[in-house]
């Protein structure tokens, strides 16, 4: 189990942190004594999480924060309201995201659902938040990808799944781009001599809501897929699924760059470990070609005067 250092006077932004791993990341760091805000799409549900987190830790610093990656208008008004306060952000953990909807849906600006959820709204929080990332100490972004990053591709000729729609492919490519991102950030900040930490981890086969919350969209029941069909597989608890991510956000021995995922059978189960990022991950000239994409779909750019001093 991953012992997590004292985060007592750290504030830490969680995405998705209503239910899964993003609750379970949340407990943890807040038991840990960091502030937590919990960055959630239903206030309702978020709420509900807050008061089950603190029934436990009755100490626990959280506060919930409405945010809808599908929306960049949304991302800009949350991180709008975190850069007016102007208080540090010691870790941002991007957690949230859908999974596999049988059809091809659309977020709020246009973009497929899970390349603009999982990726565009993330990188856009990322960017919009790095002038309070940076004025921290020793800080993190932590990005939370998947195994299926593996066998991804990032199709720059319809990045939007417009010609021919794959529930499983559009997935893994939004997977793999954010492994891309969290290492061309990483190389960004030693471009820019910057003390922030970038890095990724993925949770094996974990059983949370995301299999079939993301098959049920625009269904009565969930359809069946590859992600929800998989049970003859080696699978773990919410729990032990989410120590690649508090090892990535608050381990000594993470490093920049680095990808950490369960160490157990096939890399479904088992303790976090670190894990290569497969080849196409490592792909700079694509990756930088594709933060490029994002900035001009985003229209989010990395700040110029963004440099810790």
């Amino acid at each position: 189990m991953v012992m997590v250092p004292d985060q007592s006077g750290r504030r830490v932004i969680v995405t998705g942190a209503n239910s899964g791993t993003g609750k379970e990341a949340a407990r943890r760091l807040a038991e840990s004594g960091a502030h937590v805000i919990m960055a959630v799409r239903t206030v309702a549900k978020g709420e509900q999480a807050r008061a089950e987190i603190q029934a436990r830790h009755p100490h626990a610093q959280l506060e919930v924060r409405r945010i809808d990656l599908a929306d960049l208008a949304s991302v800009r008004e949350f991180s709008d309201r975190l850069l007016a306060d102007g208080t540090p952000v010691d870790t941002l953990i991007n957690n949230a995201g859908v999974m596999a909807p049988p059809t091809r849906m659309t977020t709020a600006d246009g973009f497929e659902l899970q390349f603009g959820s999982n990726f565009l709204g993330p990188f856009a929080l990322t960017v919009r938040l790095l002038p309070l990332v940076l004025a921290a100490p020793a800080p993190r972004v932590v990005t939370m990808s998947s195994g299926t990053a593996n066998f991804g591709r990032i199709h720059f000729d319809d990045l939007q799944w417009e010609r021919r729609y794959s529930a499983n492919f559009s997935y893994a490519q939004s997977k793999l781009a954010d492994l891309m991102m969290t290492l061309h950030l990483a190389a960004v900040a030693v471009e820019r001599d910057w003390t922030l930490m970038s890095v990724a981890a993925h949770p094996g086969y974990t059983r949370t809501n995301l299999q079939t919350a993301g098959a049920s969209l625009g269904r009565d029941t969930p359809k069946r897929t590859l992600f929800n069909s998989m049970h003859f597989l080696p699978s773990q608890d919410v729990g032990p699924g989410t120590e690649p991510l508090l090892y990535a956000a608050t381990s000594p021995s993470a490093v920049s760059g680095g990808y950490y995922g369960p160490g157990g059978t096939f890399g479904l189960v088992g303790p976090a470990t670190f894990v290569r990022p497969p080849r196409r991950a490592r792909d700079t000239a694509a990756a930088a070609r594709l933060w490029v994409a994002a900035e001009r779909l985003t229209g989010v750019h990395l700040p110029a005067g963004a440099v810790r001093t």
